[in-house]
């Protein structure tokens, strides 16, 4: 691992695997992190550049209430200081990589949205609820509850594996420990971007991934994102939490578009 100041009191973690052109970065969700989109890059070709966001794993940033365009500025410091062209981003991260391109819409050539959560509208009320309620049980330390949120991104048939155990059991571990309830909690009422209609002047070719059944990321947003962008393939899957049931199919999406 490696550390990254990109403004002053703002250093994150970065990790740089595969060598070449291109350079892809790699925007990871809320409570994610490097482990999370390492998954999603494994097939792309070059180098491959996955970081935290501040306030996750050893990524540090000052105090206070943070914004889309913060997270942009760091999406946008790991990318210029990397030189990357190509860029990923999931949920959040997707939602920093649209604030980025709508003011600079030529900063990347292929960028991929996988989940996007929102553009230029607040969440809708079910999703606001839901996150509001997860940053709460975070700013309190409340491990058994941000447990039960976290439950919610496996499918209920899978949540007593072994593997799901332990993903649940980390995310609340991570979550909590990098005190991002207070940090986050305005971001349930923001939306990514003011207008969508700048994102008509997006030169990236684009790939957007979504899902049904979804109340954090609805189908609708992935639709409307891939109808606002100038060049967007469009792929929607029929049930919640594809990474789950659909982790090959994900990565060969990915990979294919990345590596075209």
């Amino acid at each position: 691992m490696n550390r990254l100041v990109i403004a002053p009191g703002v250093e994150l973690e970065t990790l740089s695997t595969g060598h070449g052109q291109p350079t892809t970065v790699f925007a990871h969700g809320l409570g994610g992190g490097i482990a999370d989109t390492r998954v999603l890059g494994s097939g792309v070709r070059g180098t491959k550049v996955y970081f935290q966001f501040r306030g996750h794993g050893a990524s540090i940033a000052p105090p206070g209430d943070w914004t889309y365009e913060h997270l942009a500025g760091d999406l946008r410091g790991v990318a210029d200081a990397t030189g990357a062209t190509r860029a990923l981003g999931v949920s959040l991260g997707a939602g920093a990589m649209l604030r980025m391109l709508t003011e600079t819409p030529d900063r990347f050539d292929r960028v991929v949205f996988f989940l996007p959560a929102i553009l230029d509208q607040p969440r809708s009320e079910p999703g606001k609820s839901r996150l509001a309620g997860l940053l709460t049980a975070i700013a309190a330390g409340d491990q058994r509850t941000v447990e039960e949120f976290a439950a919610l991104d496996v499918p209920a048939e899978l949540r007593a594996t072994t593997a799901a155990r332990a993903f649940i059991v980390s995310r609340a571990r991570t979550l909590i420990a990098g005190g991002l309830g207070e940090s986050l909690a305005g971001l349930t009422g923001q939306s990514a971007i003011p207008d969508r209609s700048a994102l008509a002047k997006v030169a990236a070719q684009a790939l957007v991934l979504g899902c049904r059944g979804d109340v954090l990321h609805p189908a609708e947003v992935a639709e409307e994102l891939a109808d606002s962008l100038p060049a967007a393939t469009l792929h929607v899957y029929d049930e919640p939490q594809p990474l789950w049931r659909h982790r090959s199919d994900i990565r060969d999406r990915i990979s294919g578009f990345l590596n075209a």
